[in-house]
């Protein structure tokens, strides 16, 4: 077979961890491939001292790669949506393979990127945009093929869960342990979507697409970030048995699909609930092999090119073949894709934790639990502290069963209510990870 010929947008961290793993393990890819892969042309501002380009054909203009005639697989490493999409499509545009570890742009113009590289029978390939060197896509599209996916939740944003570790082991505050993050290079400068749980977000709702068939739909994806989590709230939820975690749940249910980033507490015996620092993992339930875990890192330069170079090996495997029987980009043929209707937050069923400040009195918690009660909620488990000299109030934490977040919703709105509450009722929803 004929060299293939990679054009690598970008020579960030990424890119340049690419063309180290091409370089250095040239000769086993070909001995996988049957065929040579060489990098071809870079497009990129600046060099890196990272990496040697210096036997590599480099231009300053991006859309030069997309462009070139000898090119078959185009590598966008450049992050971002609006360039990285013009990009993109233009590759696809003139017949070329994409590798991308773009999760934003996957998230949000994915529909449109596949429908144009089916168009043009190329292929777009995204395995480094979620977790990182786990090949979670390729387990979730091929590997687990055969089985009904019942539902997933992953630890898939590393800066959460570096920091949810440190306010656990080192009773740390989350302001202070973000700050550190920052300076480690875990988190930007401005840490919005990894705290905030965007950046989850668009990797829940690609791996959702490809566990249950469905369109991608960043918009119907419920979000919420850890940034209010406190070190009482670590503290409490170790006492109770469990561990605060950062994930993101995709669960069929009866009325349609779920999809949710939000802080969880998940028991302290789960596998999950052990993976620490800036590790990722994601766990899968399906029908016919049951539970499975994937662990690794989520993010670097070279784990993260691993699943780069993964995907140009697929795509070097399979150039001549003929598009219909390649793999679909979803998993899913698109004339099969589910129209599932994605489930309202407000219909979302789980357990709770909440913490709240009330007055040193008597009566306090009978009012409490009644207002839960009257709701239709019922209490699994309850820490009241003892009060501290010179304090009128005491902190009340309480587990409940299960419920729906409608119910739940009521009764805050009523506890919000009472004067013997003090602040702000802090919710944390708990789920066991099971059917």
């Amino acid at each position: 077979m004929k060299p293939v010929k990679v054009g690598l947008c970008g020579l960030g961290t990424v890119g340049s961890g690419t063309v180290n793993v091409l370089t250095r393990n040239a000769a086993e890819i070909a001995a996988r491939t049957g065929c040579e892969v060489v990098v071809e042309h870079i497009g990129a501002r600046r060099d890196n001292p990272h990496c040697d380009t210096s036997n590599m054909q480099v231009s300053r203009d991006i859309f030069a790669v997309a462009e070139d005639p000898n090119v078959d697989i185009v590598v966008e490493l450049i992050g971002g949506c609006d360039i990285a999409k013009e990009l993109v499509l233009k590759a696809i545009a003139n017949g070329k393979h994409v590798v991308t570890a773009n999760k934003a742009l996957i998230a949000l113009h994915g529909n449109e990127i596949f429908a144009a590289a089916k168009e043009q029978g190329v292929s777009v390939c995204y395995e480094a945009a979620v977790a990182g060197g786990i090949p979670i896509i390729k387990a979730l599209r091929e590997g687990l093929a055969g089985n009904k996916v019942e539902w997933l939740a992953g630890i898939i944003n590393g800066t959460g869960n570096f920091i949810l570790t440190e306010m656990r082991d080192k009773g740390r505050a989350f302001e202070d342990v973000l700050k550190e993050a920052q300076e480690l290079g875990y988190a930007e400068a401005d840490p919005t979507f990894d705290v905030e749980g965007i950046d989850a977000a668009h990797k829940l709702v690609i791996l959702a697409s490809i566990a249950f068939g469905i369109p991608l739909q960043f918009d119907k994806t419920y979000t919420e970030g850890i940034t209010k989590i406190a070190k009482a709230d670590v503290e409490y939820a170790e006492q109770l048995g469990y561990r605060i975690k950062h994930l993101g749940i995709a669960r069929r249910q009866q009325n349609g699909v779920e999809l949710r980033v939000h802080p969880t507490l998940i028991p302290e015996k789960s596998l999950i609930a052990n993976v620490h620092g800036v590790m990722n993992a994601v766990m899968v339930e399906a029908d016919a092999v049951g539970p499975t875990l994937y662990y690794g890192a989520g993010a670097g330069a070279e784990p993260t090119a691993s699943a780069v170079v993964a995907d140009i090996i697929d795509l070097a495997r399979g150039i001549e073949s003929d598009a219909d029987h390649r793999v679909a980009a979803l998993g899913f043929h698109a004339d099969k894709m589910m129209d599932t209707a994605v489930v309202s937050a407000e219909q979302f069923e789980s357990a709770y934790y909440l913490r709240m400040s009330v007055d040193d009195k008597p009566g306090v918690l009978s009012s409490v639990a009644q207002v839960i009660s009257e709701e239709g909620i019922s209490i699994e488990a309850l820490i009241q502290q003892q009060p501290v000299d010179g304090e009128e109030t005491v902190p009340m934490i309480i587990l409940t069963n299960k419920t729906i977040e409608k119910n739940m919703d009521a009764a805050l709105q009523k506890l919000a209510q009472l004067s013997s509450i003090q602040g702000e009722v802090v919710r944390i929803r708990v789920d066991s990870l099971d059917a």
